[in-house]
C-alpha cells in the first residue's frame, strides 16, 4: 500500500506536470490536517512520508525543558530519554502518533487539501510559463464570448481578449482559430488571468516574421511599427544587405506576402517604409505615399518638424482624418506641422511684414540719448524690437541706466511698438477694403455689358420692334454722305412684304471714316 501510494503521487505529476516533492509536501500538510481533528489535541503535529518505503508517520514534536508549562509542548528530559536517547537539554523530541484510526473523515481532509495543494501548484505553473510569454503571439479557438470580450482556448488555459484589445471591423464565431498577442498575465483568486490583445503592434511585426523569410533570419528588420487597429499601419524596416530592397521583400512578388498579412487583420491597409537614420529623409518615407518637397526641423529639444508638400498633396499627406500624419508622427517620435506651398510663403511674406515692425532705432526715436544710449547700445538694446522682447529688469541691469530711467524707456518703447502695430494693421486693412470694393466695382460693369448684349438682337431672329428703332435712329446719326439715294423708299413707308422677304436684320456698326461693317457677333456667328 505505501509502494502504491508513491506510484499515485509520481502518476499525479507526471499528468499535471508538477514536481513530485510539491505533491508530497501537500500529502504531508494534509496527513497533519487530518491527525489534529482526530486527537483533538493542542500538540505540535507534522508527518513524513518516507520517499524509499513510502511509509507515512505522524509525530508530536515537543521541546525538552527542565520545568514543564504546558505539557502539550513542552516535556522534561526523563521522559524525553524514554523515547529517545540521543536527545539534549533544550532540544526537541518527535514523539510518533498512531495512523490507525485516521478513518474516513481523515481521508477526505486529507483529499481536498492534495486537490487544493494541487490547484494552487497548477495555476503558479500558468503564471510562470506565460508570463514569461508576454509579448508572443499565441494561437487558440474561441470558445464563448462574454460580454464582447473573447474567450481564446489556449489548451492549458484560457486567455481573454477584451473589448478594448479588439478591432472595431472584426466579427468573429465560436470555434474560429484566431492570432493575438498576450499581453498581460494577472493573478486572480480562481487562477491565471491571460489577456491577449489583436490591437498591438507587437502582432504585427510577429506576422511579418513569419511571412517573410529575410526578416526571421535577420536580413531585414523591423525598426518599428504603429498602428491605428482596421484602418491603416505603418511599418518602418531597414536592410543589413545592401544588395536587399527591405521595402520589396516585405511587400513580396506582386505583393503576396503583405497580402497575407492583411487578410489575417481582416483588411487593414499596411504602408511599408524604408527607415533612415536622417530625421528628414525618415519623415519624408513616412508620410508615403504623399510626395513631401522638403522638411524643415524647427526643434531639436521638442522633437517639431515642419513638412511642406505641394497643394494637390496636402491631403494625401494629411490623410483620411488625419490619419496618414498621425501614424508618420507615430513612427518617428515627431510633432509634424504639415503645410503647402502656398500658405509657406504667405508664412515667409508675414514675417518678412513682422520684420519691418521695430526696426527703427532708439537714436531715430529718440528715446534715450548720451551716456544712457552709448550703454544701451553696448549691451545689444539697439532696436524698439529689442527694447520692447526685454524687461524693466533686465534693462536696469545696463550700467547707468536706473529703475526709473528704465521703467521709461520700456514705457515710451512699448507704446511706440503699439503704435506700429495698429498703424500696421490700419494700412492692411485699409488695402484690403480697397481690393474689396475694386472687386464690386467691376461687377455692375460686366452686368451691364451683359445686359447690352442681350438687348441686341441675334442675326436672323424676328424681332422686328428693335430693328425699327435702329432705323429710326439712324439718320440722326448719318453723315450727308451717307444719306440713302433718291429713289429709295424708307423702310416705315415700304409696302407690306411676306416675311420670307424681309431683308437680313444684320446690326450695322459706324466706324470712324463712316464706313460700317457687320456686328462682330453677327460675324461669328
Amino acid at each position: 500500500m505505501n509502494g502504491e501510494l508513491l506510484k499515485v503521487v509520481e502518476q499525479v505529476g507526471r499528468e499535471k506536470g508538477i514536481e513530485t516533492e510539491i505533491i508530497i509536501a501537500a500529502l504531508e500538510e494534509a496527513i497533519v490536517m487530518a491527525s489534529k481533528k482526530y486527537f483533538r489535541t493542542n500538540e505540535e503535529l507534522m508527518s513524513h512520508l518516507d520517499r524509499s518505503t513510502g511509509q507515512l508517520s505522524v509525530f508530536a514534536r515537543k521541546a525538552i525543558v527542565e520545568n514543564v508549562e504546558d505539557p502539550d509542548l513542552e516535556i522534561t528530559l526523563e521522559e524525553a530519554l524514554k523515547i529517545d536517547e540521543s536527545v539534549e537539554m533544550d532540544g526537541v523530541v518527535d514523539i510518533p502518533k498512531p495512523t490507525d484510526g485516521l478513518g474516513r473523515i481523515a481521508a477526505q481532509a486529507a483529499k481536498q487539501v492534495i486537490y487544493q495543494k494541487v490547484r494552487e501548484a497548477e495555476r503558479d505553473i500558468i503564471y510562470n510559463e506565460y508570463s514569461a510569454r508576454i509579448g508572443e503571439v499565441v494561437t487558440g479557438l474561441i470558445k464563448r464570448f462574454e460580454k464582447g470580450d473573447l474567450i481564446i482556448d489556449l489548451g492549458k488555459t484560457e486567455a481573454v481578449c477584451p473589448r478594448k484589445e479588439q478591432a472595431r471591423h472584426e466579427n468573429y464565431r465560436q470555434d474560429d482559430r484566431i492570432r493575438a498577442v498576450i499581453v498581460e498575465v494577472n493573478r486572480l483568486s480562481k487562477g491565471p488571468q491571460v489577456v491577449a490583445s489583436r490591437t498591438s503592434p507587437i502582432l504585427l511585426k510577429h506576422l511579418f516574421e513569419m511571412e517573410v523569410p529575410e526578416i526571421y533570419d535577420g536580413t531585414i528588420s523591423i525598426v518599428a511599427a504603429v498602428r491605428e487597429p482596421g484602418e491603416r499601419a505603418k511599418v518602418a524596416v531597414i536592410s543589413r544587405e545592401s544588395d536587399v530592397d527591405p521595402v520589396g521583400a516585405c511587400v513580396g512578388m506582386k505583393g503576396v506576402r503583405v497580402q497575407s498579412i492583411i487578410r489575417e487583420l481582416r483588411g487593414e491597409k499596411i504602408d511599408i517604409v524604408q527607415w533612415s537614420p536622417e530625421t528628414t529623409t525618415f519623415a519624408m518615407n513616412a508620410l508615403n505615399p504623399a510626395k513631401v518637397n522638403r522638411v524643415h526641423i524647427i526643434d531639436d529639444v521638442e522633437k517639431i518638424l515642419e513638412v511642406v508638400v505641394n497643394e494637390d498633396q496636402l491631403s494625401l499627406a494629411i490623410g483620411k482624418r488625419g490619419q496618414n500624419v498621425r501614424l508618420a508622427a507615430k513612427l518617428l517620435g515627431w510633432r509634424i506641422d504639415i503645410k503647402s506651398e502656398e500658405e509657406k510663403r504667405r508664412d515667409v511674406e508675414v514675417e518678412m511684414e513682422r520684420g519691418q515692425i521695430g526696426r527703427a532705432t532708439l537714436e531715430e526715436l529718440g528715446l534715450a540719448s548720451g551716456k544712457v544710449l552709448e550703454n544701451l547700445l553696448a549691451h545689444d538694446y539697439v532696436t524698439l524690437g529689442q527694447v520692447c522682447s526685454s524687461s524693466v529688469d533686465e534693462l536696469c541691469d545696463v550700467p547707468g541706466v536706473g529703475p526709473k530711467t528704465a521703467e521709461k524707456i520700456y514705457a515710451e518703447a512699448t507704446a511706440e511698438m503699439q503704435d506700429q502695430i495698429d498703424q500696421f494693421l490700419a494700412e492692411k486693412l485699409a488695402e484690403e477694403e480697397a481690393e474689396f470694393e475694386e472687386f464690386f466695382e467691376d461687377e455692375p460693369a460686366e452686368d451691364d455689358e451683359g445686359a447690352a448684349e442681350e438687348e441686341t438682337p441675334a442675326a436672323g431672329t424676328d424681332q422686328e420692334e428693335p430693328a425699327e428703332t435702329d432705323t429710326e435712329e439712324a439718320p440722326a446719326s448719318l453723315t450727308p454722305a451717307e444719306e440713302p439715294p433718291a429713289g429709295d423708299t424708307p423702310e416705315e413707308d415700304a409696302p407690306d412684304m411676306p416675311e420670307t422677304e424681309e431683308p437680313e436684320a444684320e446690326t450695322a456698326i459706324e466706324d470712324e471714316d463712316g464706313e460700317t461693317e457687320p456686328d462682330p457677333e453677327d460675324r461669328d456667328i
